[in-house]
């Protein structure tokens, strides 16, 4: 394992204090996997007290000392060393009522989520595995570290992070494993809901289809608004899926742009309260992307989402019908509304909508929408106010003043978009003038 330098000094130091040291958890495992670290956590016997003495030249971070962490500043950042421990039980689903620092890393081992993070490494003894994670690993097998229920109800949180460990390292749940994630998910609702966002945005970029409805138990618990799009039946000649497969199938058709996943994962939440039959029992859902763009909001508003994410997706979700089309005076016109970028996310979404309904649908419109976004990216058309050839001083001169003169740049905007006037000076002057 190539080790940053600053880590392997503090190494060194406490090795040659006496006190057995390793690399532990992540980089073990992505150096396993064949990544190269960039996360590298220690764990020693040397107790805080300990750490603290032998690294008194360094200033340090102690905020977590009481569970036996402390973090040396180095130049190239903080290296955090933690006690070998072990811990007691987890009244609150999430936090050990007591840590007891042990001297033996395979106890200190013994108490971490999964096998494929029980791993631990040094320069000196090699690797530690006493729980088969490196044949996990191997293997794809996503394994927990003794009973699975116990592990879970000790921290919630680990069901998530099974989900993210499932999707990032393409590992397979074990069956004791996964029926314990799928049954103990009613737990999540004690969680803080930053962590669990900050979950499901670690996994949401790169799930497939298929993981989605393995965990759809844990996704309905999270978003509860899902529960009822699971095996719904859309009654419409358009769908072949229930509501949910179609939403994976979505989600899985976008890029892992994480606010893109989101609005895909969301998309069709209005359709259960929208959902009417007619009179030959076809299913419809009027008005349904709007009201679960009100729904999206509400949602990622309860999940802490970060605003400009938050903003975007949901302005995804209540875009989603209206169909972007090859014409380059609407298409600038979106542009200069939402950015050119927003525009080429509702694209993927409306192409990935289209195309996921598993039923034959009329697709090749999209690739004629593509090349005439290629073709306004290429132009570099005017799309913003900051993108015309004149200036509020232009206008000034000409005897605009106040608020008169946004209006007037406003409205030659609106011009040039409709390609009633070029983006040229004379033009837009001659323009103005005649609008006095």
């Amino acid at each position: 394992m190539l080790i940053p330098e600053d880590v392997r000094v503090c190494m060194e130091r406490l090795e040659n204090a006496g006190f057995e040291t390793y690399c532990v958890g992540g980089c073990v495992r992505d150096w396993l996997l064949g990544r190269q670290p960039h996360d590298f956590d220690l764990c020693s016997a040397a107790r805080p007290e300990q750490l603290e003495a032998l690294f008194c030249d360094s200033d340090l971070v102690l905020a977590g000392e009481k569970h036996g962490t402390v973090g040396v500043v180095t130049p190239a950042g903080v290296v955090e060393i933690t006690t070998f421990r072990a811990e007691g039980a987890y009244a609150d689903n999430r936090h050990p009522d007591r840590v007891e620092f042990v001297t033996d890393i395979r106890r200190d081992l013994s108490r971490r989520d999964f096998t494929v993070n029980a791993m631990a490494w040094s320069p000196c003894r090699g690797l530690a595995d006493p729980f088969g994670g490196a044949e996990d690993l191997k293997a794809g097998i996503l394994r927990t570290v003794g009973v699975p229920a116990q592990r879970f109800r000790e921290d919630a949180l680990r069901i998530l992070r099974g989900v993210r460990f499932s999707v990032t390292y393409d590992l397979t749940p074990e069956r004791r494993t996964l029926e314990a994630m799928l049954a103990l998910a009613p737990l999540l609702d004690h969680l803080a809901r930053e962590r669990v966002f900050s979950e499901f945005c670690g996994f949401l970029p790169k799930i497939t289809s298929e993981e989605l409805k393995r965990y759809a138990p844990i996704i309905t618990q999270v978003i509860p608004e899902l529960r009822e799009t699971v095996d719904f039946d859309q009654h419409s000649p358009h769908h072949r899926f229930d509501l949910y497969t179609h939403i994976t199938h979505v989600v899985e058709g976008v890029p892992g742009d994480v606010s893109l996943r989101w609005a895909a994962l969301l998309h069709d939440v209005g359709k259960i309260p929208t959902f009417t039959r007619d009179k030959n029992g076809r299913g419809h859902f009027y008005g349904h992307a709007g009201v679960g763009a009100d729904m999206a909001e509400e949602i990622l508003r309860r999940l802490k989402a970060p605003n400009a994410l938050r903003e975007q997706a949901v302005l995804l979700i209540r875009q989603h019908m209206t169909r972007l089309t090859p014409d380059k005076r609407l298409l600038r016109r979106y542009i200069s509304r939402w950015s050119y970028e927003t525009v080429e996310k509702l694209l993927y979404l409306q192409q990935a909508d289209m195309g996921s309904k598993g039923v034959p649908e009329e697709t090749a419109s999209f690739a004629a929408v593509w090349q005439a976004l290629k073709e306004i990216q290429t132009e570099n058309s005017c799309l913003s106010l900051k993108d015309l050839a004149v200036r509020g001083g232009d206008l000034m001169a000409l005897g605009y003043r106040g608020q008169a003169i946004g209006e007037c740049l406003r409205d030659i905007l609106e011009a040039v978009l409709d390609e009633r006037v070029p983006n040229e000076r004379e033009a837009l002057l001659a323009f103005a003038r005649k609008r006095q």
